[in-house]
Order: structure tokens, then C-alpha cells, then sequence
């Protein structure tokens, strides 16, 4: 099919790439004239791996390319839009003026029988006003909402690839052309849910909701952990054990971050506000106070291991980005703590295999290294804030030779006590006796 995405950001360059994979004739459309030139060269202007090869070999095929005028998406028969939904910079609600503004733009270049697709995380109620806005002034196309569950690291695998396709639609047209952009999927036994616009709408926030606070959970049960001598690791692995919870995203640590969950369950909360039922989504704000607790419980931490006070401590911090395989350092638990703690006037030096210029970007103030051993060099305090294979490699005997002092506060939970103790470390974990 003839396909245009609107908006290559991480969602619609993805997006963008993996429907030419499939087949499709793809034109991905973004005002961004920077972004526009490295996806046309085939440069990823983000990491996330395997786009890059999956752009390269799509643009020499010819099935896909990028252009910065909308108008050129005109001859699409179905238009993906895939914005981004920032929070607001006044309140927690989401911003939709990318929707909007796409949207709009998009309207006078709608063919008879186009299908417009919303791909953005929206607050529910979103879909039905653009259905009306359409319905008033392009009544010859017609709208579907058909949510991404992407991971970031595997989002090239996840679109390819999907564990379940929700269709929002208003008619069974919309849901027989969304058949033909994911026959491969469907062939394959993907699950195909069709559904109405609100419940596509709700899909993905209540499953970001649902994620963040199985999260948190496992975090507030690290402070209790704390308190009272127990493992939070053997608890996470004794919940998992029963079907009814499953081990998934019960691990414990400096807590959540990216550019989904954070701003996702406050636009959900709010949203439940507006609509006067924002009690129903209460805890969710409790959800949001325990992962932003769990960055100050790091930096307090650290403060206690060095004495009172982080000024003028060498330390060395592992990790910028979110989560690992990603550059994305968007409310990114890793570069919080890192800024608390440079702000309390200790000497940070940072690194990161990926998500160094990002960082770097939003807070120039930190000194950053490409080498591990440069980061640890001298160090008074190790503090390991993303799980990268590089750094859950380390061999605590050959780390303890690079540093001033063998102490380490393992924010995420993933090295072995004992070992680090017996390697002559004073470890720190988080519910970790």
C-alpha cells in the first residue's frame, strides 16, 4: 500500500522503516529539515538497533522516502500519524498541539478514501474530536486509532514483529485496510483486537500505567526491604513465581524514566481529572512520588556512604540513558541523580555507551568520559544507574585497581553481593541487606 507517516521521531521513524519492510510504498513526512537529512542518508538520527540497517537497505529499494512538505504525502492511502504528545508545559497534561498541528496540516491533502491513523499516545476522548473534525472538513477519509506497544531497544522487532494489534475504528472498512498494512502479522497469528476509538485510546495508557506501577511497587517494597533486613531481589523472584503477577518489571532500582511512562501516567491522571474522575486514577500520582523517590533515596545514599556530605568526592557514574540499548535520556533516573549529586558539589564524572551527547546536551555542567576505566579512575564512589552489558561485566577484583575507594551503590540491582564484597567492596543496593 501507498503509506505516509507523519512526524520521525522515534515512533514514526520506526514506524516508518519497518511498514516499508513489510512491502509498502512509505513516505515519512517531518518539519525537522536536520532529522529529514540523516534518515534520507540512511543515518538514524537516534540509537536504536538495527534501524540503521533497515533504513539503508529500504532506501535502496526505493519503497521508502522523506520529505519535510506534507504535501507530498498526498497520494497516500492511509496516513500514520505518529507525533509526539509531550507533557504540558503548564500543567501535567498532554500537550497535543503536534497532533493537532499535524492533523491539520494533513487535511488538505487527504485523497477520496484515505485512512488517517492515529499511532500518538493520546488522552482518551482525542480520537472521537478528530473524528468530528475530519467528518466537518475532509468527510471523503476517515479515521482509525491504532496504538504502539513499542520497546525501546527492541522497537524495530516489536513493529515487525507485534505481540497484539488494537484497532480503534468506526466502521469495518477502516478495520479491512489496517488488515491490508499488517497481512503479515495477522498471517502469523498476531492477535487482532478491533475495537472502538476510546478503548484504543485506553489500551495504551492503561498499559503504561499498569507497567509503572508494578514498578513502583517492587520500589516501595525495597524500602521496606530496607528497613527490615530483607532481600527485594529473592521477594521479586518468589512474586514472580505466581502467573497471577509474573516477574516482569519487578525489578527494583533508581526507578523509571524515558519519554513514555513518566509523562504518560501524569497526562493519565489528569485526564481522569477532567473527565471528574480523577480518584479513580489517584494512586497513580503515589505511582509518580515513589519513582521520583527512588533518584533522592540514591543520592541520599550516597551522601551517607561518603560521610555526611558529596562536596568535592570523586564519583564515578555509570549510566545517562533511561534503560540500556537506548540513547534517550528524557526523565532519565541516571542523569537526575547524576545532576543532584553535582548540585551538592561532589565532582561527577560520567559515562555511557550511548546517551553521552544527549546528556550532554541538557546538562554540560557534568564532565563526561567514553572510557570506563576514565570514569572510574580515582573514584571515591562508584554509582551504577543503567544496567548496560558493559557495565554488569565488571570484574569487581580488576574495578577495585581504578578506583580510590572500592564503594559502590548498584542502583539497579544486578551484581552479586557477595562477590563484590569478597572482592574487598563496600556494595550497596537498594533493599538489599
Amino acid at each position: 500500500m501507498r503509506i505516509s507517516v507523519i512526524g520521525c521521531g522515534y515512533l514514526g521513524a520506526v514506524h516508518a522503516a519497518a511498514m516499508a519492510q513489510l512491502g509498502h510504498e512509505v513516505r515519512g513526512i517531518d518539519t525537522d529539515e536536520r532529522r529529514i537529512r540523516l534518515l534520507t542518508a540512511g543515518t538514524a538520527p537516534f540509537f536504536e538497533p538495527g534501524l540503521g540497517d533497515i533504513l539503508t537497505s529500504m532506501l535502496a529499494t526505493g519503497r521508502l522516502r522523506f520529505s519535510t512538505s506534507v504535501a507530498d504525502a498526498a497520494e497516500a492511502e492511509v496516513h500514520f500519524l505518529a507525533v509526539g504528545t509531550p507533557q504540558s508545559a503548564e500543567s501535567t497534561a498532554a500537550d497535543l498541539s503536534y497532533v493537532d498541528g499535524a492533523f491539520e496540516a494533513l487535511l488538505p491533502h487527504l485523497a477520496p478514501g484515505a485512512l488517517v491513523v492515529g499511532k500518538s499516545t493520546v488522552p482518551v476522548g482525542t480520537a472521537a474530536r478528530l473524528a468530528e473534525w475530519l467528518a466537518r472538513d475532509a468527510p471523503h477519509a476517515s479515521l482509525a486509532w491504532n496504538p504502539e506497544f513499542l520497546r525501546e531497544g527492541l522497537a524495530v522487532q516489536d513493529t515487525l514483529e507485534p505481540d497484539r494489534i488494537v484497532y480503534g475504528v468506526a466502521d469495518a472498512r477502516s478495520a479491512g485496510t489496517l488488515d491490508h498494512v499488517y497481512a503479515r502479522a495477522i498471517a502469523a497469528g498476531v492477535p487482532r483486537i478491533v475495537t472502538d476509538y476510546a478503548t484504543a485510546e485506553l489500551v495504551k495508557v492503561a498499559a503504561n500505567a499498569f507497567l509503572a506501577t508494578k514498578i513502583s511497587f517492587i520500589n516501595a517494597m525495597s524500602e521496606i526491604a530496607d528497613v527490615v533486613g530483607a532481600d527485594v531481589t529473592v521477594l521479586a523472584d518468589v512474586l514472580g513465581h505466581d502467573s497471577r503477577i509474573g516477574r516482569g518489571f519487578l525489578n527494583a532500582g533508581a526507578g523509571f524514566g524515558g519519554g513514555c511512562l513518566p509523562k504518560d501516567i501524569r497526562a493519565f491522571a489528569a485526564r481522569a481529572e477532567e473527565l471528574g474522575r480523577g480518584e479513580s486514577l489517584a494512586f497513580l500520582r503515589e505511582v509518580d512520588t515513589i519513582n521520583l523517590r527512588q533518584r533522592q533515596r540514591v543520592v541520599d545514599l550516597a551522601t551517607r556512604i561518603l560521610g555526611g556530605s558529596v562536596y568535592r568526592a570523586r564519583i564515578a557514574v555509570l549510566g545517562l540513558s533511561f534503560k540500556p540499548h537506548s540513547d534517550d535520556v528524557r526523565d532519565s533516573p541516571a542523569l537526575d541523580v547524576a545532576v543532584q549529586l553535582h548540585g551538592l558539589g561532589a565532582e561527577v564524572v560520567a559515562t555511557d555507551p550511548e546517551g553521552i551527547e544527549n546528556a550532554r546536551s541538557r546538562h554540560p555542567q557534568l564532565t563526561y568520559v567514553s572510557s570506563i576505566r576514565d570514569a572510574l579512575d580515582q573514584a571515591q564512589l562508584v554509582v551504577l544507574l543503567t544496567e548496560w552489558e558493559a557495565f554488569r561485566a565488571l570484574d569487581p577484583v580488576l574495578t577495585a585497581e581504578l578506583v580510590a575507594d572500592p564503594r559502590i551503590i548498584d542502583g539497579r540491582n544486578v551484581f552479586d553481593p557477595l562477590v563484590w564484597r569478597a572482592a574487598g567492596w563496600e556494595y550497596h543496593g537498594l533493599g538489599r541487606p
